[in-house]
């Protein structure tokens, strides 16, 4: 299988688990490729944890959830040093956290403390547990959930360090009358997420995260992605921009895209296309932009201003 067809073949097989959500899919496809983390933000019951659970078959990958509440404690997520009484001597238990698919479930709903577990394995691909360090197989992908609708009750805002660390954000959405007409045919007499093959060895994704790298950047769309990011920092909207781990990450799924579209170079187009659901949850908007705005609007409104340049020369 080439890069170009990775993308097409996880719509064909997730898409009979998760019904008119190709782009979603899209999305995670190059985060996955890019060894990127996804918040998916939507409210209860649109597929969340199927979606992540049917990614990790995809890819013949080991799938562990976390159901994060206030009481769980990091060393549930990470694992911990236990002493065994029967031989008389600690031993190491790992978390869930060592997986290839860590479904972060409601994770807004951990303590700060809790939260603050993830940081370490989501950038440094490692886990340290009391002094000892595990590093984690890739791949390895955090799929993040939170429900936007209980930002006030029983929940704590992740912190601008620990978004900055999600590749991408997506909201799932509602599906439309006929899409959802689709998953009750789907449903009614059969469970799509057993019958799901795999599309891709862990191997083989780990090839395409090598080959995407390659993919080319003229110095024109490097000065324009350029442009977006320092926009974000000088906006009156935004009290916090994109940082430099924000350029890495556009760079990268811009380059992604560009390779799942069967392009060996990056275009305006591709940029224009990620930097929403790269760059908008990474912006902390000043109290008086966030009466009027959200982050997306805002970050909508940077694109527009932005010039985008008309010849792009590519080193073939």
């Amino acid at each position: 299988m080439e890069l170009k067809d990775f993308s097409q073949e996880l719509k064909n097989q997730i898409g009979q688990v998760i019904i008119g959500k190709d782009n979603v899919i899209e999305l995670i496809a190059n985060a996955l490729i890019n060894q990127g983390h996804v918040l998916l933000e939507s409210v209860p019951g649109t597929g969340k944890t199927m979606l992540a659970k049917s990614m990790a078959k995809s890819i013949e990958g080991d799938f562990k959830r976390i159901q994060f509440t206030p009481d769980v404690l990091p060393s549930d997520v990470t694992g911990i040093h236990f002493f065994n009484p029967k031989d008389q001597q600690f031993e190491l238990r790992v978390g869930p956290v060592v997986t290839n698919v860590l479904l972060a479930d409601e994770i807004n709903r951990a303590t700060p403390r809790t939260q603050s577990s993830l940081l370490e394995v989501m950038e440094e691909k490692q886990v340290t547990i009391d002094g000892t360090t595990v590093p984690i197989e890739q791949p390895f992908i955090v799929i993040a959930t939170q429900n936007p609708i209980e930002s006030q009750q029983g929940t704590f805002d992740l912190p601008e360090a620990q978004m900055d660390r999600f590749f991408m954000k997506i909201d799932m959405g509602y599906p439309s009358f006929d899409e959802e007409q689709s998953i009750m045919h789907a449903y009614k007499t059969s469970q799509p997420l057993e019958q799901l093959q795999s599309s891709i060895s862990k191997e083989q994704l780990i090839e395409f995260q090598k080959q995407v790298k390659a993919i080319q950047l003229s110095d024109e769309v490097e000065k324009y992605l350029l442009s977006i990011i320092h926009a974000t920092r000088e906006s009156e909207s935004t009290m916090v921009g994109a940082s430099p781990r924000a350029t890495l990450a556009l760079m990268r799924a811009s380059q992604a895209h560009a390779a799942m579209k069967g392009r060996n170079y990056v275009i305006p187009e591709d940029i224009k296309e990620m930097a929403l659901n790269v760059l908008a949850h990474r912006l902390v908007l000043t109290l008086e932009a966030a009466t009027k705005r959200n982050q997306l609007e805002v970050m909508e409104d940077i694109l527009r201003t932005v010039e985008v340049p008309v010849e792009v020369g590519v080193e073939r």
